[in-house]
């Protein structure tokens, strides 16, 4: 897609609605396969016959790590086969990854799942990669909040589905079946038990493999327009600027961006993957709890519609990043001296407080960036990675009895993300 004369903010309108209706579709997608780390983490405990909650978590670490290692491969992929071409393989990785948890499930290998896990967050490495910058760049830098809450209702839309699609399949009867597996006395009794449960995740994720492949043909003969190079002019005032820029980490704005991300996304995974087993450790039973996620999602939704109403018209992205951070900041401290189900509302209602960080920060990360942009771009995108860390984290500071005390972890998170949206993003030079 070659800049014209014509600004533009005046192309949105006419020459935007359907790369972005496509974008919508990629974002439920990779949310959808995103979100089921919130179920997993309870079904590979029982399955797997794992004993410390920080084992389970290294579902999410190992689904968040990809995210580190391979943001920068992503754009020099990119750059070889366009945005494009880009997600097409992006989505057969994540393909190929969901049938990995067929061998999985019929060997029962924790070790497997977790490479299934990090095979799929490969692929949607790329599609985030190859996506955001869309949301970015299809329209005025200063609407960027708004576009990408519409795409996250699209993300989010999947993460309230997941919970209660794959919990009903994979977690059925989920208290009976704890209570039939500590009756039986054998270990043969055991195995042939946990099989037949294990086998229940083969179908969904073989199913999942095809749907992503159908996506895949789609997007191959659909009008979505390849961004080129030249496309960074679009985004305003960058070509003076960045002229005498030798390298991406000389933006201030960009790497406060990557830190505020990681943070936020730690936050984010704990508040909508950890939250099930967190309700566990609680005493609530687990048919209650698988359901939790769908809560924290829930609430996020709430809070992209309120970007969509709220940006920029009453309120500048800068400012609804403030807004969340306070919020996020006022929701763990009550977490912290609240109990029982009371925390479980308060830890999902971060959900709302999260909702708006990534449509704040991505944009405000990348803003003047000019010829820099995809390479910032997955700078930004490794960010994601905090979320296979801080959830670790906060499973070894939360202690048996009093789990609320490891929300200080997600209160450290807000109070960087406050500082970035109050002046980390302004900073123009070191």
């Amino acid at each position: 897609m070659t800049p014209t004369a014509t600004p533009p903010s005046s192309q949105v309108r006419p020459n935007y609605t359907v790369p972005l209706i496509i974008i919508g579709v990629l974002f439920f997608t990779f949310g959808y396969v995103t979100w089921t780390n919130g179920v997993l983490i309870p079904f590979l405990k029982i399955v797997c016959n794992l004993k410390e909650d920080w084992q389970a978590f290294l579902v999410t670490s190992a689904f968040y790590m990809a995210f580190t290692f391979l943001a920068i491969p992503s754009s020099a992929i990119l750059r070889k086969t366009g945005f494009k071409n880009g997600m097409i393989v992006g989505l057969g990785i994540v393909a190929l990854g969901s049938l990995i948890f067929i061998p999985a499930a019929q060997s029962r290998t924790f070790g497997l799942f977790l490479v299934g896990l990090f095979v799929q967050a490969m692929g949607i490495t790329l599609l985030q990669t190859a996506t955001n910058p869309y949301a970015s760049i299809l329209g005025p830098i200063e609407s960027a909040a708004k576009r990408i809450s519409i795409l996250g209702i699209c993300n989010k839309s999947a993460g309230i589905l997941v919970p209660l699609i794959l919990g009903a399949i994979i977690l059925s009867d989920a208290d009976t079946l704890e209570s039939q597996l500590a009756a039986l006395t054998t270990e043969a009794q055991r195995n042939v038990f946990l099989d037949d449960l294990a086998s229940r995740i083969i179908m969904p994720y073989v199913l999942l493999a095809g749907f992503l492949v159908l996506v895949a043909i789609l997007i191959r003969f659909s009008p979505l327009p390849d961004l080129e190079e030249a496309d960074d002019e679009l985004l305003p005032d960058t070509a003076a600027k960045t002229t005498a820029k030798t390298s991406v980490l000389q933006f201030p704005n960009l790497v406060l961006g990557v830190m505020a991300l990681f943070l936020y996304v730690g936050a984010e995974v704990i508040a909508g993957d950890a939250i099930g087993q967190f309700g566990r450790n609680l005493g609530i039973s687990l048919d209650e709890a698988k359901h939790f996620t769908s809560y924290t999602m829930a609430a996020m939704l709430v809070g992209y519609v309120v970007g969509i109403i709220a940006i920029p018209r009453f309120i500048t992205q800068e400012k609804a990043l403030t807004y969340s951070a306070i919020l996020g900041l006022i929701l763990t401290a009550l977490s912290i001296f609240s109990e029982g189900y009371t925390t479980i509302y308060l830890m999902a209602a971060m959900g709302l407080a999260n909702a708006l960080m990534w449509p704040a920060i991505f944009p405000m990360g990348i803003r003047g960036l000019g010829r820099f942009t995809k390479i910032g771009s997955a700078l930004l995108i490794m960010g994601i990675s905090g979320g296979a860390v801080l959830p670790l984290i906060f499973a070894q500071a939360t202690p048996s009895d009093h789990p609320q005390q490891g929300f200080w972890v997600v209160g450290v998170c807000y109070l960087f993300i406050l500082y970035y949206a109050v002046a980390g993003h302004k900073k123009k030079s070191w």
